[in-house]
């Protein structure tokens, strides 16, 4: 009689695979991408970002240029993409009463040049 079956290494790595060769760094690629993606992707910071690139500067640019949004939700996905994302960035201006400015941060405009081809993209096929 023969003892309990020791799994040998091929039975334990079953179901798992390995990568092929040169892609072993593409988890990271991948949860970098996903990252991005969701921030372009929740509600209305696409908006945001596109109306910032277009010229928007006050916080009442923002509401004429995105139709819809809450003064609510349009300043939480602002504070989000100062402060969470550095993909805006928040100016006080030194006046009686202060006023606050926004404009694109350099990481900011790139991600939208390079979504520059989605929003082409999204024109023509609506």
């Amino acid at each position: 009689m023969t003892g309990p079956r020791q799994p040998d290494e091929a039975s334990a790595t079953a179901g798992q695979s390995r990568p092929e060769a040169g892609y072993e760094h593409i988890d990271d690629v991948c949860r970098g991408f996903q990252r991005s993606v969701e921030i372009v992707g929740k509600k209305w910071n696409a908006a945001v970002l596109l109306a910032a690139m277009r010229g928007a500067r006050r916080f009442v640019d923002y509401r004429a240029r995105i139709p819809g949004i809450s003064n609510h939700l349009l300043s939480q996905r602002l504070r989000e993409l100062v402060e969470g994302h550095q993909l805006i960035e928040r100016l006080p201006v030194p006046t009686t009463p202060v006023q606050i400015t926004y404009r694109p941060t350099e990481q900011g405009a790139s991600l939208m040049r390079v979504l520059h081809p989605l929003i082409e993209w999204s024109a023509k096929n609506q």
